[in-house]
């Protein structure tokens, strides 16, 4: 009797695994696919921050920066990501059934792709309306090839194989679900492509001062906004990996730090410009999504807002320091959203973190954050300094002046997203 007791217990155990397994698998691709429709948020954001003629340009972009780095990061990326090895990986290349734990590695993939993916994404903002479209291509296979992977693996190489410990893993380093992994590595590979190309004609009169090129499409971007926020639940919410009842505590620390950072730009734009400027507080909102991002798991509500609020302030500081001062052309404020916002919510991470390491100072958590931050920042900056140079002295990175001018949907796509609406330039 005793027998037939133990063989039902462990039979109930195994099912029990079972449906774990099942719905970790199942919660898990449904985050990926709220991240994926993420990209159609960037998509709506950049298309409505910038003038009518290069809202194709952006469409393609977004759509092939994803299906560039699905094969790169497929063939290559992931392995170096997520295989054995403490500076990259060795293995996992060209994901096939043949791998141990198929299943799961299918839904882990398909899981970090995305985010591959998005931090891809985030520079198409930074360098809208005169990058050659091949150019875009190269670079967006490139990244998602080598460069996020390696910085990615210091920090989450862990998470497919348990033996591995990459060198930021074991000095406890935290970034639950990528404001520096994905955003910063984004929004600081933006700013080095703007710098390389240099600003949109017009955005600057001959006295250095910046001129505003208005974006032709306010609601487009706002659509934009919601669709990201909405993603991000899966972006934060998702990085479980597991259907755990921590998924709940995780979207509630997201909002607080999402409509804080609305609030906080809101306020901070209306002191700096005068007025409650619409775009300024709709990159609040992403400007909070991004800070929360890396300590969503292990704050408390209340440190969610003052990290979200924090990030508001900033991102609006950020956009006018770096158009102003910096002189760097950022039509959408990628770098000021996703890297300067990326840096202070991984600070921020250690420094509202609530369980820390046994033996590990509140101090010594956010020197580990900062040394985390600094080196992923460098491999960045060389990496892509080489990147984008390599590209500007090859197949060139800039379209013609005449070509902007015309408008780079019709110059790059002959095509125009506005067709009766628009003057004939063709004879330009």
């Amino acid at each position: 009797m005793e027998e037939l007791v133990a063989v039902g217990v462990t039979e109930a155990v195994q099912a029990a695994v079972l449906i774990q397994v099942n719905l970790n698998i199942v919660w898990t691709l449904i985050a990926a696919f709220l991240v994926f429709f993420m990209q159609a948020g960037f998509a709506m954001v950049e298309a409505g921050f910038i003038s009518a003629k290069s809202a194709g340009n952006v469409l393609m972009k977004n759509i092939l920066d994803f299906s560039m780095g699905a094969l790169a990061f497929w063939a290559v990326g992931y392995g170096i990501m997520f295989g054995a090895g403490n500076f990259m990986g060795a293995s996992h290349f060209f994901v096939s059934p043949l791998v141990e734990n198929a299943e799961w590695v299918f839904t882990f993939f398909v899981f970090q792709l995305v985010f591959a993916a998005t931090a891809a994404t985030i520079v198409s903002g930074a360098m809208a309306g005169r990058t050659k479209f091949v150019s875009y291509l190269i670079y967006s296979f490139v990244v998602t090839l080598i460069i996020y992977p390696v910085s990615g693996h210091w920090a989450w190489g862990d998470l497919l194989l348990d033996t591995n410990t990459p060198w930021l893993v074991e000095l406890g380093y935290i970034d639950f679900a990528g404001s520096s992994v994905v955003h910063m590595v984004g929004g600081v590979l933006g700013l080095i492509g703007a710098i390389f190309l240099g600003p949109r004609l017009g955005k600057y009169r001959k006295d250095g001062t910046s001129q505003p090129i208005p974006g032709h499409n306010l609601p487009l971007a706002a659509l934009g906004v919601f669709i990201l926020w909405f993603g991000w639940y899966g972006f934060n919410s998702g990085s479980t990996t597991a259907g755990v009842p921590e998924i709940g505590y995780i979207a509630l620390t997201t909002t607080l730090g999402a409509a804080a950072g609305t609030i906080g730009a809101l306020i901070t734009s209306w002191v700096t410009l005068k007025v409650p400027d619409i775009g300024m507080t709709l990159n609040g909102a992403l400007a909070g999504l991004v800070a929360i991002t890396a300590g969503c798991a292990n704050i408390d509500p209340w440190a969610a807002v003052v990290i979200g609020a924090v990030g508001g302030v900033i991102v609006v500081l950020s956009v006018l320091f770096v158009d102003r001062v910096l002189k760097i052309d950022d039509p959408v404020g990628a770098f000021s959203v996703h890297g300067v916002c990326g840096i202070w919510g991984t600070l921020a991470a250690g420094i509202f973190a609530n369980d820390l390491a046994d033996g590990v100072t509140r101090l010594g958590q956010v020197g580990v954050q900062a040394i985390g931050i600094l080196a992923i920042l460098a491999w960045v900056v060389v990496t892509g300094v080489i990147l984008f140079g390599l590209i500007k002295v090859t197949v060139g990175l800039r379209i013609s002046k005449k070509e902007e001018i015309l408008g780079i949907d019709i110059a790059e796509h002959e095509a125009d997203c506005y067709p009766d609406f628009r003057k004939d330039f063709t004879k330009i």
